[in-house]
């Protein structure tokens, strides 16, 4: 893999936690309506399918670069350090999914709630 590849992929990581942080700072102290809240918790299922696979592909990546590089660990042996990371990926990629699957729940619970802007309006 050429640098400016591997750059990018590290601007990306960075780019969605600094997307997730945007939204952390917006929902701080806001009040969410619930078509609002459906719509942001469906992208989170989506993201949290996509870390869970991303988790899945950086595991597969990490035993490759045991045969494409010269990699060194001055801890351990490298295949010990990538089969610990493998494992640790492993369960992150389980996490990722289910997380996916409650923010599921949620927004399968306020799937038919709506709002009014107006308190007084009826119609």
């Amino acid at each position: 893999m050429n640098p400016d590849r591997m750059d990018a992929m590290i601007k990306s990581a960075n780019d969605a936690y600094e997307a997730i942080r945007t939204l952390n700072h917006a929902t701080l102290t806001a009040t969410v309506p619930a078509p609002v809240a459906y719509a942001l918790l469906g992208s989170l299922r989506q993201l949290e399918h996509a870390v869970a696979r991303l988790a899945t592909q950086l595991s597969s990546g990490l035993r490759r670069s045991l045969t494409e590089y010269d990699v060194y660990d001055d801890t351990r042996d490298p295949a010990q350090s990538v089969a610990m990371a493998a494992a640790a990926l492993a369960e992150t990629a389980t996490h990722a999914d289910r997380t996916a699957e409650c923010a599921a729940a949620a927004q399968l619970a306020i799937t038919w709630q709506g709002f009014r802007l107006d308190k007084e309006d009826d119609r």
